[in-house]
């Protein structure tokens, strides 16, 4: 036993100096480098002196509102070399040290909020106390800098606060795209829902929420040039208006977060666009068909795709875009483009008039008819950039031939192989592998009348059921191949962890050119399981995993992954999450972050590192 409790703290000594006080931020910084002589307090009456700027006011003012109402008691601690029970000794020097103010220098207040703003800053602590100093390139620099501030303030166990020790930290994102998918077509959510995540995001340096708004299920979205669409909403309560959209922009624009829109297109489209003109729409009232795959029409219910040859669809879409862009500030406009069936157009006397026009002709030269007759829409102005799904590019049967390098392709399939094809062709490419960062995964399936769960045992999968399955995909319908054991009956099984994520590197494989594609990462939450109810639990603490990997990486300065460190930061922000209202699900029993490292699964505190 000795010898045990002689390698664990053999094995702390390790833990670099940065961690030698109970908090650390998340992300942790690129460069941060704590002091050693003591804790220096808080003013009661501390003040920031600022240059004139909306925004940085109203987030200087947020700052200095949640510090004192939260007065931060750290939970989970790391066993470092320097601990205080309870608190720290406000001065190691005998002389009581406050900070008393903070200058924030920003050298550019009109730089705006769109891709590839410099969001750099750094923040000085002196141990003196005094004046501390935030300097940024821009705003949304200094914005991330008060994020950090807010995680270095302390309680300091009776009414006042806190920082631990002084410290030098300077800071700037290894990513310049990182964030969340919410999706608000297959269930709606409360524009409260979406700003609570919104500032989740800004607390955890993400930048981005990707907004699906819609798809085939419904159409929750005011269109001023074609107020019918919204009959296919849920209900009239269930309806972002025109002021929705711009109080949740405007919201997040405060907080440092673009919000990039999706109007999934010409896939999964059929509610909305069928109230303009039920000849935009192929296969709307079809079976979906899996008991009959040769008329398989969709991958979920309900069937619909825009029909690519009536013209009457490009009209539709050119009112709709125009209308939104209008509406939407962010210079990304992502138009979907993914899982399109090709069964779906056998309902389509426009297409298989066209395919008997010319029999040389495939589903691949339809994808292309799309593209040309879209992009010329999307492209509205010059410095609109276009996301659209891998499937534009990569899908097997329903593929482009040629879309321009301009537009950026996301990956949501095969993990790195599919980021290395597509950034071997030239395309910038967000990453949000269906394999490490879909957090809807793992609930087991959702559709009724499934005969795969009808069993008493479970079935064992072995070669010969995967071998029928490669032969004849509507094999993947039947009861012995459904696994009840690892997948749970979920498509991307298994669940994803908070360790899964963080320790993913999305650009591993990739040369040096290849990696400079990479934008960043976007953790998608589709909702065909998720609502108000839900979404807290499921998007968080885990999107966070993912905001430290994509701010300053995985990895310490030596190169090896630094989950073990993360633990303990996750633990902690988990708990802030849910002081501040957001209801983050329990990464683990309380007893684990009372006791740090008693949970590992390995006593080697070096075990991931490779």
């Amino acid at each position: 036993m000795k010898a045990i409790v002689a390698s664990i703290i053999a094995a702390i000594a390790l833990v670099p100096a940065t961690l030698a006080v109970k908090v650390n931020p998340l992300p942790i910084p690129q460069h941060i480098q704590w002091g050693n002589s003591g804790s220096i307090e808080l003013d009661a009456h501390l003040s920031f002196h600022a240059p004139k700027n909306s925004v940085l006011e109203d987030a200087i003012k947020r700052t200095t509102k949640l510090i004192w109402k939260e007065k931060w008691v750290p939970q989970a601690i790391e066993k470092a070399p320097v601990d205080y029970p309870p608190f720290p000794t406000l001065s190691k020097r005998g002389a009581k040290h406050t900070l008393k103010k903070i200058d924030v220098v920003v050298t550019d207040l009109k730089a705006d909020l769109q891709a590839g703003v410099d969001e750099s800053y750094t923040l000085e602590i002196p141990a003196a106390g005094g004046t501390g100093v935030i300097t940024a390139k821009t705003v949304w620099g200094a914005l991330h800098a008060l994020s950090t501030l807010e995680q270095i303030v302390i309680s300091d166990g009776k009414s006042g606060l806190l920082i631990e020790e002084s410290v030098s930290i300077k800071d700037s994102p290894k990513f310049q795209l990182r964030g969340v998918m919410l999706d608000t077509g297959r269930n709606f959510l409360k524009v409260e829902t979406i700003l609570r995540q919104i500032d989740a995001l800004a607390w955890s340096k993400l930048n981005v929420l990707h907004w699906h708004i819609d798809d085939a299920q419904s159409w929750p979205i005011q269109i001023n040039a074609e107020p019918k669409m919204t009959k296919d909403a849920y209900s009239s309560k269930e309806i972002y208006s025109h002021s929705d959209v711009k109080k949740i922009i405007n919201y997040a624009r405060a907080r440092g977060v673009r919000v990039i829109p999706e109007i999934d297109m010409p896939g999964h489209s059929v509610s909305g666009w069928q109230q303009i003109d039920p000849k935009i729409v192929a296969c709307a009232n079809s079976w979906w068909s899996n008991d009959n795959w040769p008329a398989h029409t969709a991958v979920e219910p309900n069937p619909g795709q825009l029909d690519i040859i009536y013209p009457g669809t490009y009209k539709a879409i050119k009112t709709v875009y125009k209308e939104l862009t209008s509406l939407f500030t962010d210079n990304y406009f992502h138009v979907g483009f993914d899982e399109l069936q090709t069964q779906c157009y056998n309902f389509s006397t426009p297409t298989m008039d066209w395919f008997k026009a010319d029999p040389k002709r495939t589903y691949n030269d339809l994808a292309q008819h799309y593209v040309d007759n879209a992009l010329p829409i999307f492209q509205d102005k010059k410095d609109r950039r276009l996301i659209m799904w891998e499937d534009s590019i990569l899908s097997a049967d329903f593929a482009a031939k040629s879309i321009p390098k301009s537009v950026i392709m996301q990956t949501w399939n095969n993990g790195p192989n599919n980021t290395k094809i597509l950034t071997s062709k030239g395309y910038d490419v967000i990453v949000s592998s269906s394999d490490f960062f879909y957090l809807d995964c793992g609930f087991g399936g959702w559709v009724s009348n499934d005969p795969r769960y009808n069993v008493d045992y479970s079935p064992a999968l072995d070669a010969s059921i995967s071998a029928a399955f490669a032969a004849d995909p509507s094999t993947a319908y039947g009861p012995t191949t459904f696994n009840y054991g690892g997948n749970g009956g979920s498509w991307c099984a298994p669940y994803k962890t908070w360790q899964r994520i963080y320790d993913y590197d999305i650009t591993v494989g990739l040369t040096a050119a290849e990696a400079k594609h990479v934008l960043g990462g976007i953790t998608p939450l589709w909702a065909e399981q998720n609502d108000d109810t839900t979404v807290d639990s499921k998007m968080w603490p885990r999107a966070a995993a993912l905001a430290e990997s994509l701010w300053s990486g995985n990895r310490d300065a030596n190169g090896k992954k630094r989950v073990t460190q993360m633990t303990q930061r996750i633990l902690n922000y988990r708990e802030r999450l849910v002081g501040r209202g957001v209801g983050a699900s329990p990464l683990m029993p309380k007893y684990c972050w009372k006791n740090p490292h008693a949970c590992d699964l390995y006593l080697d505190q070096s075990a991931v590192t490779a």
